[in-house]
């Protein structure tokens, strides 16, 4: 949720009900794509924020019955974080930015912005960055929401019910000590 200012820190996730097929939970490690990058991307990239907001996944779900997540939109002005981030305990950098919630790079043009962003969305789905969860009924997986990015594969039709708890986070600083900002 890296729309809010101070995203979470860690999650917590059962598995309630599954289908007989599918529905397994991918996660991929931020710090090993971003060390697969070359040493003039990071740096590149170290220097750089970008604008997380609610408004994409509320536009891109408009389509399906979504009125809590609209709601929320007012309530969840846009917030700029770095689009690397240090982790505060670790100390490692790790690419901050997603499909679901990353709208731009402020310090590029939109056109650049759009290209450099889609290449790391791409890069981030790369499978030797990932690890895959098969789901058994009362399974229990807990994640730092910081150094990894999770996804449940789209594979099944059956529904699917999981219970959830986030832990607070704090505010996400890059490698030069700026931090998030609305």
């Amino acid at each position: 949720n890296t729309y809010m200012q101070a995203p979470p820190m860690a999650s917590i996730l059962q598995a309630l009900r599954l289908p007989t097929v599918g529905g397994d939970t991918c996660w991929a490690s931020m710090t090993a794509a971003y060390n697969a990058l070359s040493p003039a991307m990071q740096r590149f990239l170290d220097g750089l924020t970008a604008v997380h907001s609610l408004e994409i996944m509320a536009e891109r779900t408009k389509h399906v019955s979504n009125a809590s997540l609209r709601e929320k939109v007012g309530d969840q002005p846009p917030v700029v974080h770095p689009v690397v981030r240090v982790h505060p305990e670790t100390g490692r950098r790790l690419l901050n930015v997603n499909a679901n919630w990353t709208s731009h790079i402020v310090e590029l043009n939109r056109r650049e912005s759009d290209a450099l962003l889609a290449f790391l969305f791409r890069h981030l789905q790369d499978p030797q960055f990932q690890v895959r969860f098969h789901w058994e009924d009362g399974s229990v997986a807990f994640w730092d929401n910081r150094a990894v990015q999770h996804y449940a594969v789209p594979d099944y039709t059956e529904r699917r019910v999981m219970q959830r708890v986030t832990l607070a986070g704090d505010r996400p600083f890059g490698p030069n000590g700026a931090s998030s900002a609305v």
